[in-house]
């Protein structure tokens, strides 16, 4: 299997989650089971395959931009950076989403921020964070 084709299996696999969290949201069942562990879960053992199998066969490192380009230049470890993205992003749009019903937040209200951590992981918790602060007047995480 290509490293192309894992991506669109991955990519596919996270697009499902956030649309299960974008319309079953407000049930219980749908951000702690699907998107809360399974799917994080199953993006992060990719993750780890990805890692084992490839890191140490490409130039570069963590200590510098131009390490990182290098670093990623794999495109294996450029596969592994984005299943990171996915599954982190999605673990924090399944927060919001399990948040938001915890202190009372419409989840229409909290479809946007789905979106944007979707397409721009924090500037979507940002959004979060001020939805959160106007209608639940905290911005305690407990």
């Amino acid at each position: 299997m290509s490293a192309e084709q894992v991506f669109s299996m991955a990519n596919t696999a996270a697009l499902l989650g956030w649309l299960v969290l974008a319309v079953f949201g407000p049930r219980r069942w749908a951000a702690p089971l699907v998107t809360g562990a399974i799917l994080p879960l199953l993006l992060a053992v990719l993750y780890a395959g990805l890692i084992a199998a490839n890191f140490g066969k490409s130039q570069g490192g963590f200590g510098s931009l131009a390490g990182v380009a290098q670093l990623f230049s794999n495109p294996w470890l450029l596969l592994a950076g984005w299943v990171h993205y996915l599954a982190f992003d999605l673990f924090i749009g399944s927060w919001e989403v399990r948040d938001a019903r915890n202190r009372g937040i419409a989840h229409w209200m909290v479809i946007p921020c789905l979106a944007l951590t979707f397409f721009f992981g924090p500037v979507g918790l940002l959004l979060y964070f001020l939805l959160r602060i106007a209608k639940a007047r905290s911005v305690v995480l407990d």
